[in-house]
């Protein structure tokens, strides 16, 4: 079992207005992948929200196939990120605003899934910057840090979801959570984990519900190219296990 640190008296488990739901890091292009993109939209799915990558961004010019992706999963009530690239701090803040009204414009995203941000206490402020100028653009937009890993205490109050895990199985089995993550709702934090045997399907969801995440992306695709990329073989399984109506 995982190693967890837990106040006495804290609820470990995300239920209610927190209740565990699926974050989709990043299908392939709804072109290839237009079952997969299909499936986000079928009633009951606990989606969260599923991120949009064109091309490392929105892509040069606006693409019909992602437009009629993106607009089917919001009007089935789905809220879609735009895909930017933070490359560990790397990007400028004028590429990646760029980048934001592309999405705005093309795809009328709900918000903005940042891949790769940085983790340490020195790029803080340069990440928050890019944050709140990101909040600016629309009203309610959703913003999530895709870490993958524990980052500096201070950037929960940066964005509305940190990605505190990214990995393999083996790994996500025996792993610890910072203690400072138990002090805030499982809403606020999202784990995504690839090469999870059906057989550990369950024990998975164990690990994340006593973690404390609201929102996951379990997948038994291996890590090769991209494991994102599509769904999990378990898909109907998975949606069943964590859907509506599901008591957890």
């Amino acid at each position: 079992m995982p190693y967890l640190t837990a106040p006495p008296g804290a609820a470990p488990a995300a239920t209610g207005s927190g209740r565990l739901g699926l974050g989709s890091p990043g299908y392939a292009h709804p072109l290839v992948a237009p079952v997969e993109w299909a499936e986000l939209t079928r009633p009951g799915t606990p989606l969260h929200w599923a991120v949009l990558n064109v091309s490392d961004g929105p892509g040069r010019r606006p693409d019909p196939h992602c437009t009629g992706a993106a607009g089917k999963l919001a009007g089935a009530g789905g809220t879609v990120l735009g895909h930017l690239a933070l490359r560990d701090g790397s990007r400028s803040f004028g590429e990646l605003v760029s980048d934001a009204h592309r999405f705005l414009d093309w795809y009328q995203v709900g918000g903005f899934y940042l891949d790769r941000a940085p983790a340490d206490r020195s790029e803080l402020a340069a990440v928050r910057r890019v944050v709140d100028t990101l909040r600016g653009l629309g009203d309610g937009l959703h913003i999530v840090l895709g870490h993958g890993t524990h980052p500096y205490p201070g950037y929960v109050e940066t964005a509305d979801q940190l990605v505190t895990f990214s990995g393999g199985w083996a790994d996500y089995r025996w792993s610890q959570v910072a203690e400072w993550t138990s002090e805030h709702p499982p809403e606020r934090f999202c784990h995504f984990v690839h090469g999870v045997p059906r057989t550990h399907l369950e024990e998975a969801l164990r690990i994340a519900r006593w973690q404390g995440a609201g929102t996951i992306w379990f997948t038994d695709r291996a890590a090769g190219s991209d494991p994102w990329a599509g769904m999990p073989a378990y898909w109907d399984e998975i949606v069943s296990r964590i859907g509506p109506g599901v008591s957890e």
